[in-house]
């Protein structure tokens, strides 16, 4: 079922992205979900109580996307655990355990904020399109990654896969995104970048398509009017160096070795305060076990509000902890700005990425609505709020 996988291509669409909507419409096909028993509880008749330490500005408005907005927050150590009945294992795949957005997940993991509330949790690194038709297979309860092409492609094939939390946005110092090498006579503020090759770790269908399409078009460029050249990630560094891409898109903390320099200019990034990723749930904990779903994000968000809820690398002796538990050099780690955690998700996200992945040709078909892609109603229930 892989090797499609790999290599087929269908029209215009990036051959990847299609041969994983193609993998995610068979899966669903017969996927056991259609088969399972009625759900133990039905998110449109939960009862949503007020829940202690989570008050007013436990929550945001969804259509709020200021630049300068407060994440949601409530006190230290809230939402306080409820433990399940019935202890439940779960199991979240992650594409890896070292990155600084993974670091909530490892925290709670550690610090046994997921087995105050009942739960029995594993972290498997995974792959986004191996983990999909897990995901909607209830093989695995959720994903922490992104709702990328393949994510959408899977809910148009069929799976019932929903982001149901967000992780972060960029902190307003940080310079992770587009680079570019500068030609004779351009500036930051003046960079033609229609026809140029550039450099990516990531390759089409990703949610950086969003952002990058918004640089590209403040600089006489667009998704489709750009070479992409997919490279390993210590290599994006190097050809944007040596002349052999012409911009980058560069991450924590390798920006660093260029910003400042002569000849480069950053031109954009993820936006601020509109996180792009996070946690997905299929069927296992959107029907099957809804506590368990709400539980999982209850310790989640409780991590975020004990652990990150401000800078949390102004603190020397966390940073250390969180570059052991990462296994990252603490240096690095001290290198960058802290991440904004956020868990919330705001209106409209997947309506960009999706007009995005149709500029770069990933995607076909209409765009699929909010209501098919998002739910919120788990981590508004975990912080007490009523729609």
């Amino acid at each position: 079922m892989r090797e499609p996988m790999k290599r087929h291509k269908r029209g215009r669409v990036y051959g990847a992205v299609v041969a994983v909507g193609v993998l995610l419409a068979s899966s669903a096909c017969s996927s056991p979900s259609a088969d399972r028993a009625e759900p133990k509880a039905d998110l449109m008749t939960r009862t949503v109580r007020p829940v202690a330490g989570c008050g007013d500005t436990s929550w945001t408005d969804p259509a709020d996307r200021s630049p300068t907005r407060a994440p949601a927050r409530c006190r230290p150590g809230a939402p306080a655990p409820q433990p399940l009945p019935e202890p439940r294992k779960l199991t979240i795949a992650t594409g890896t355990l070292s990155a600084e957005y993974v670091a909530p997940l490892q925290v709670a993991l550690d610090k046994g904020e997921f087995k105050k509330d009942g739960l029995d949790v594993t972290l498997k690194v995974l792959p986004t399109p191996d983990a999909l038709p897990l995901l909607a297979k209830g093989d695995i309860d959720a994903l922490w990654a992104a709702p990328e092409a393949a994510v959408m492609n899977g809910v148009r094939g069929g799976f019932d896969i929903r982001w149901v939390a967000g992780n972060f946005s960029p902190d307003p110092k940080s310079k992770s995104g587009l680079w570019v090498r500068l030609r004779d006579g351009e500036s930051a503020d003046a960079v033609a970048m229609a026809g140029r090759r550039m450099g990516t770790m990531i390759g089409k269908g990703s949610v950086i398509a969003y952002p990058m399409e918004k640089a590209l078009e403040a600089h006489d460029g667009g998704l489709d009017r750009i070479q992409y050249q997919q490279l390993g990630s210590a290599d994006v560094l190097t050809a944007l160096r040596n002349g052999g891409v012409d911009s980058a898109w560069l991450l924590d903390p390798v920006w660093r070795r260029v910003d400042g320099e002569p000849g480069y200019a950053f031109l954009g990034g993820q936006p601020l305060g509109e996180p792009l990723g996070g946690m997905l749930y299929g069927p296992s904990l959107l029907k099957d076990d809804v506590d368990a779903g709400v539980a999982l994000l209850r310790a989640y968000i409780r991590t975020v509000n004990t652990y990150f809820a401000a800078d949390y690398k102004k603190n020397e002796t966390f940073v250390a902890y969180l570059a052991k538990l990462l296994k990252s050099d603490e240096e690095i780690l001290r290198s960058t700005p802290p991440l904004h955690m956020d868990w919330e998700i705001r209106t409209g996200t997947t309506d960009r990425l999706q007009s995005a992945y149709r500029a770069q040709g990933v995607t076909e078909g209409d765009a699929l609505p909010e209501s098919k892609t998002v739910n919120r109603a788990l981590y508004e229930e975990a912080v007490g709020h009523h729609p």
